[in-house]
């Protein structure tokens, strides 16, 4: 069975033809810029046709159609075929991720008129993260307003974090379902997840991705009373969100969101960059402790994405110190060049370390091959 993965922004589409079976992606590529000036397409529409176009004859194999939609809120818990009503409730949870549902309907609305032969598939960030129980998922807020207003822990990444789990338990041996797990992924976006029997119990993201660990450019946790404060020194509504959103994590410490640009200024002797990465680890180890508590116990932490699965001295770095849990590393594997799954901890160590690289295009189509199969 082949699906067709489409992950649409605002002025992107990110498309891969997957063949489920033999997990071999057929077709990839990426349109920019639409609606810009000198961009691929002048809107979602004529995209997604110059995508069908270069499929060509591939089109004819697609058997449904795989949506990353960013925020499902309370009403998607998992997987959905979509239709007129599904639409509308993202469009109805969109006031919860303003800068992606908006974007994730734009190119679900032109798959759908480009496509219409083959079923279509919502798979949602949120939905793998509403097994969390309500002392996880609540924030101490009046009730009646949190009600109102949908302010709760939703957490993201999931469809990394399930995928990942679940290779993670093929590589150990062991079912899923008698795992504890901590799950690191660490990349430009960055969060943390608890995984109990294969059941998301909590995770650093909040009712947005912008809380928990350090990212590339937000600043994960921080006190409200700090917002209220700049709010109150005369920076506006915007000011506040474009500064957490695209003008902290790595960038506002250390002057880049590359965590390859972080790294040399800080072996170059940069004290702001060294304090990033300090900060940046910090924020993991304390996810890491706190987790550990929640889960009563640890069988194995897992690091994927693109700084989880490459950065080996990172990895180091921010498991650094936990000895008396029973994580370790063994260096040379730590630091082998392979990109495969694989074990980094000593052998015979109390918890297993492992690196799994994450697939969520691969996650996507096979949920989507799953639900309409």
């Amino acid at each position: 069975m082949r699906v067709f993965v489409v992950n649409s922004g605002s002025s992107s589409i990110k498309y891969q033809l997957i063949d489920v079976a033999s997990e071999q992606v057929v077709l990839a590529g990426m349109l920019e810029r639409i609606g810009q000036e000198g961009g691929d397409a002048p809107d979602h529409d004529a995209g997604m046709r110059l995508v069908l176009e270069r499929l060509g004859t591939e089109a004819g194999t697609i058997a449904a159609v795989g949506h990353r939609v960013v925020h499902g809120g309370d009403v998607f818990t998992a997987p959905v075929v979509i239709d007129e009503e599904v639409e509308a409730g993202i469009r109805a949870v969109s006031a919860l991720a303003p800068l992606h549902n908006p974007a994730n309907l734009a190119g679900i609305r032109a798959a759908r008129a480009a496509l219409p032969g083959v079923p279509h598939v919502a798979v949602f960030d949120t939905a793998f993260h509403q097994t969390m129980p309500p002392a996880a998922a609540t924030y101490a807020i009046d009730r009646a307003v949190a009600a109102e207003h949908g302010v709760r822990r939703y957490g993201f990444h999931g469809t990394s974090h399930q995928f990942v789990a679940g290779r993670a338990a093929a590589l150990l041996g062991r079912p899923l379902a008698e795992l504890k797990l901590i799950v690191l992924h660490l990349g430009n976006g960055a969060s943390a997840t608890a995984i109990d029997g294969g059941r998301s119990i909590d995770t650093s993201m909040g009712l947005t991705p912008l809380a928990g660990l350090v990212m590339g450019t937000r600043s994960g946790d921080i006190d409200p009373g700090a917002l209220l404060h700049l709010l109150r020194a005369g920076l506006s509504v915007d000011e506040v969100d474009r500064l957490l959103n695209s003008r902290s994590g790595l960038l506002g410490l250390a002057g880049s969101s590359d965590m390859r640009d972080v790294r040399a200024a800080a072996e170059s002797g940069d004290a702001d960059a060294e304090r990033a990465l300090a900060v940046w680890a910090h924020r993991i180890r304390h996810y890491v402790g706190a987790y550990l508590a929640q889960l009563g116990g640890l069988d194995a932490v897992v690091f994927t994405a693109g700084v989880g699965e490459n950065a080996p001295a990172l990895r180091a770095r921010a498991l650094a110190g936990l000895e008396h849990l029973g994580l370790a590393l063994d260096a040379a594997r730590n630091e082998a060049p392979t990109r495969d799954a694989r074990v980094i901890s000593p052998e015979g160590s109390r918890v297993a370390v492992l690196v799994v690289p994450t697939n969520e295009e691969l996650a996507i189509a096979q949920a989507a091959a799953a639900l309409v199969g």
